[in-house]
């Protein structure tokens, strides 16, 4: 149980205790960086925050979270967010854990949920296949039920630090002759467990950020399936709601722009009218955008849901984090096209990391084309060419 009631902290003296806490503990090494920090490096961190019990700001108290309400949250992510802290393998806390919360077991939350707090399980997901990316219901990953175990089949790929988890949590096809989104179940598996074998895949940055996951023959037990057989395409559809809400946030902009202001202010750009002209755009859309994921949050607060519409969020994120990532590269000079980070005066930025580190997000978890459709029918009701 938490010992203060965070909720009713004014606005200003939550984030001060925060901005506090982070200039103090958060290591320099762990604020604006271009890429996915790995487990190792930020694992003192993470614990640290887990001592506190700031691991997890949206999980009810009664499940060891801050239960924060939307204001704190969104205060919350706004001061980690602007101080560049990176995002630790979080996929336990912010998806996983959150739909143990809603449909798990009672064994299940009683298990995995204080692992989860105290860094002793880091989850990667399961989901994304050959063939079989944004189009999630085509998935062919099977499982049969073999007395008091599932015996898995199958391929995952673009899995994200599948290397450092420990548990993974995937669709499976457990009903081959039902229906495209029928059929699909939703299990929870150890990372050691034989049979799983993990293949890191290099990014053009040098990165082994992504992994492919190939199950041969994996024996799962029978109660490491979340909700009912054959209903996990409703807990994978509320699952991603998490995520689009996640991936959604303004974070990856705001940090690569904290580093943009950075680099500018070591060229002396700030003198360059031009330069200020495009950067004040992009610090405009950045607060626009701030502005809408706020309204999000908002509307949940009064107990509203978060529907197809919110599918501008990660289109916005994802592209205006491009943009500044491409002024970067641009106003670095000669010096933009080197991999790895480099001296501006006082300053080590990687221009070309943040470059590539922001090509993928048009494209995963629902790729930017997919989630125009999405507005174009569901909101717009625009008819089908």
């Amino acid at each position: 149980m938490t010992e203060l009631d965070y909720n009713a902290m004014s606005d200003e003296d939550f984030r001060d205790m925060l901005q506090n806490f982070i200039e103090k503990e958060c290591p320099a090494s762990l604020r604006y960086q271009g890429r996915r920090v790995r487990w190792k490096e930020i694992k003192p961190w993470t614990l640290k925050l887990s001592k506190k019990g700031w691991l997890a700001p949206a999980w009810p108290v009664e499940h060891g979270g801050m239960g924060l309400n939307i204001e704190k949250m969104v205060a919350y992510h706004d001061v980690f967010d602007s101080a560049g802290v990176s995002r630790a393998p979080d996929m336990g806390i912010v998806m996983i854990g959150m739909l143990l919360i809603r449909f798990g077991s009672d064994a299940q939350k009683k298990y995995y949920l204080p692992r989860i707090l105290a860094c002793e399980d880091i989850w990667c997901q399961g989901y994304s296949e050959p063939g079989s990316g944004s189009d999630l219901a085509s998935l062919r990953t099977k499982a049969i039920l073999e007395g008091d175990h599932w015996v898995v089949n199958g391929q995952k790929i673009w899995t994200t630090v599948a290397q450092d988890a420990t548990d993974i949590f995937m669709l499976v096809r457990t009903d081959p002759n039902a229906k495209k989104q029928e059929g699909i179940s939703f299990l929870l598996a150890r990372m050691d467990t034989p049979g799983i074998t993990v293949r890191p895949i290099r990014t053009l940055a040098g990165d082994e950020e992504f992994c492919e996951v190939f199950f041969d023959d994996v024996r799962i037990p029978k109660e490491n399936i979340v909700g009912n057989i054959n209903e996990g395409w409703s807990m994978a559809k509320a699952l991603l709601g998490f995520e689009r809400l996640t991936i959604g946030s303004p974070k990856l902009a705001m940090i690569a722009f904290g580093s943009l202001k950075e680099l500018a202010r070591e060229k002396g750009l700030f003198d360059e009218p031009v330069f200020v002209n495009d950067f004040i755009k992009l610090k405009m859309d950045i607060d626009d955008h701030v502005g809408t994921y706020r309204r999000y949050a908002d509307a949940l607060r009064h107990g509203g849901s978060l529907g197809p519409e919110m599918s501008i969020l990660k289109i916005v994120s994802s592209e205006l984090y491009q943009r500044v990532t491409e002024l970067m590269l641009e106003v670095a000079g000669e010096q933009g096209p080197h991999f790895g980070p480099s001296n501006f005066g006082n300053a080590s930025i990687d221009p070309l990391g943040y470059y590539f580190f922001s090509r993928p997000g048009t494209i995963y978890a629902g790729s930017n084309e997919i989630q125009r459709n999405i507005l174009a029918k569901a909101v717009l009701e625009m008819p089908s060419q």
